[in-house]
């Protein structure tokens, strides 16, 4: 082999092996979660929250995907707070954002009204992130109250309830 070749595949070697660690690192990536405990907690609290102010609702846990962790109805509230629950939830943890916010700014923005049209997005208020610090770990739905702004006040009374669990 000649000096030129030679010194090429030191290189090349010297490269791909300071690469390799480094694009390792970059395809791992360590993400917290709601756990069961968590969600079960945020879920009955949420629903007493609700109790306590005559409100018969349902509320909805997810996990960061939006998958459902945890599900709670109050004795007298609509079979259709289930499936609003639900989706305020999953809407809230996909766009990590709260559902009165996303309502807000689609009545106000013709561009954000389209929201609407995505499939399992409810725009109603009632669904709330889940952070730890500014991670986004689930969201919590809430359907059932007389008003979204209702829905969201118990989601936030429960979230306070869990504060020291979210750090």
């Amino acid at each position: 082999m000649n000096t030129t070749f030679k010194i090429c595949l030191l290189t090349f070697s010297v490269a791909s092996s300071l690469v390799a660690p480094l694009a390792q690192a970059q395809s791992v990536r360590t993400e917290k979660n709601m756990s069961l405990a968590l969600a079960n907690q945020i879920a009955s609290a949420t629903v007493a929250s609700c109790s306590a102010s005559g409100y018969n609702v349902t509320a909805t846990v997810v996990d960061r995907s939006g998958e459902v962790r945890a599900m709670m109805r109050a004795d007298q509230a609509g079979s259709h707070t289930l499936e609003a629950s639900r989706l305020k939830a999953y809407t809230s943890a996909s766009a990590k954002n709260s559902t009165l916010a996303m309502m807000e700014m689609a009545q106000k923005n013709a561009g954000a009204a389209n929201l609407v049209h995505i499939p399992g997005f409810l725009l109603l208020g009632g669904g709330v992130p889940v952070k730890v610090g500014n991670e986004v770990i689930g969201a919590v739905g809430v359907g059932g109250a007389p008003g979204g702004h209702l829905d969201e006040k118990c989601a936030m009374v429960a979230l306070e309830q869990v504060a020291d669990q979210l750090k």
